[in-house]
């Protein structure tokens, strides 16, 4: 017997039109699967009826993958696949296995033999990079800061350094209602001519990219209202 597909799905990054976020042919792909792997049912349900609205989504299979999940569980998801069964590893936001817990069960998918297909969907990491104008040659993803104000300020001053000495756009994320606090401590911390850009609710009507360098942001009165809104930091500082 053939083993299954491996779909991985992405997902938008809110409220959206899927004509305008996914491709039809993605949509069609999800709309012909009857097994996924997830984070959240909920939020994948609600996806999955947008996606074929005139499908009962109690009739879907759905299983859970998230940062709890244990190594053996991660293990016994692939069952189906090796059946044969073609399934649909779906994201929370954005794209599986990128700052996701898939990427331990697309790493086994392979180790078994098992055929693993991307579909095209919104990363909002690298939308961020695409329209931050900093270095999309090089770059570094982090994912969250430190939550403890003196070591969040150490590990600012470590990337700013790194950014220096390597060229390299360093990326990371915050929790929504912090992102205010994040943005005062890399304005505090870094140098006049290091650049930072805010990515906000991306492919979302209040969607808002904004690079300025930090002497800028320093003297700005108007800086964007960031409260629990999903926002991708970049960071970007040159040797001159």
């Amino acid at each position: 017997m053939s083993y299954g597909t491996l779909y991985l799905i992405p997902a938008p990054l809110g409220e959206s039109n899927l004509a305008r976020i996914l491709p039809v042919e993605v949509l069609q792909q999800i709309g012909l699967l009857e097994r996924f792997i997830v984070e959240h049912p909920k939020t994948a349900r609600h996806f999955l009826k947008q996606v074929n609205p005139h499908r009962a989504v109690q009739t879907l299979q759905l299983e859970v993958l998230d940062e709890h999940t244990p190594a053996g569980g991660v293990e016994a998801l692939l069952a189906p696949l090796l059946a044969g069964e073609d399934t649909g590893l779906l994201s929370e936001a954005g794209c599986p296995a990128i700052a996701d817990p898939g990427g331990a069960l697309v790493r086994l998918a392979h180790r078994k033999r098992i055929r693993v297909v991307p579909l095209v969907g919104p990363s909002s990491i690298l939308l961020a990079l695409m329209a931050s104008g900093l270095n999309g040659q090089h770059f570094h993803f982090h994912g969250y800061l430190p939550v403890a104000p003196d070591q969040r300020n150490k590990k600012i001053i470590q990337l700013e350094k790194a950014s220096i000495v390597a060229g390299e756009t360093q990326i990371f994320i915050e929790t929504p209602y912090r992102n205010r606090k994040l943005l005062e401590a890399l304005i505090q911390q870094c140098g006049e001519k290091t650049d930072i850009c805010v990515a906000s609710s991306l492919t979302q009507a209040d969607e808002l990219v904004l690079t300025q360098s930090v002497g800028e942001w320093r003297g700005s009165n108007n800086w964007p209202d960031l409260q629990k809104k999903p926002t991708v930091f970049l960071l970007h500082a040159s040797k001159h």
